[in-house]
């Protein structure tokens, strides 16, 4: 299986920045596609974004603009947040998933990290 591990979360002002760190381990492919997705207090988890093994980015209009994601290698993956608002407020989870498409709905994606927190005070 894959283990996946998340860091970077902390506290940061608002029009700060913040870069998460995705770090997979064991039997992952080249292939894989990867995502960010969040979940803020009383909320549905939602998608941030993704990257598939080519480099293509998706993003959802709420981050786009201000958040990047990137990877180095087939094990790590980034989330480079700036600009950052209160509503950005929340847990982070990183995703990751043999299909070649990145998809926005979390049931599709079969491998995920425990979270790392994200607090943005006003």
């Amino acid at each position: 299986q894959v283990q996946l591990v998340e860091s970077g979360g902390g506290l940061v002002q608002a029009g700060g920045s913040l870069r998460l760190s995705c770090a997979a381990s064991g039997r992952t492919s080249s292939r894989d596609s990867m995502a960010w997705f969040r979940q803020g207090p009383g909320k549905e988890r939602e998608f941030v974004g993704g990257i598939t093994w080519g480099g293509s980015t998706y993003y959802s209009n709420s981050v786009k603009g201000r958040f990047a994601i990137s990877k180095d290698n087939i094990k790590t993956m980034y989330l480079q947040m700036n600009s950052l608002k209160p509503e950005d407020t929340a847990v982070y989870y990183c995703a990751r998933d043999p299909s070649p498409i990145v998809y926005d709905s979390p049931p599709r994606w079969r491998y995920w990290g425990q979270g790392t927190q994200v607090t943005v005070s006003s």
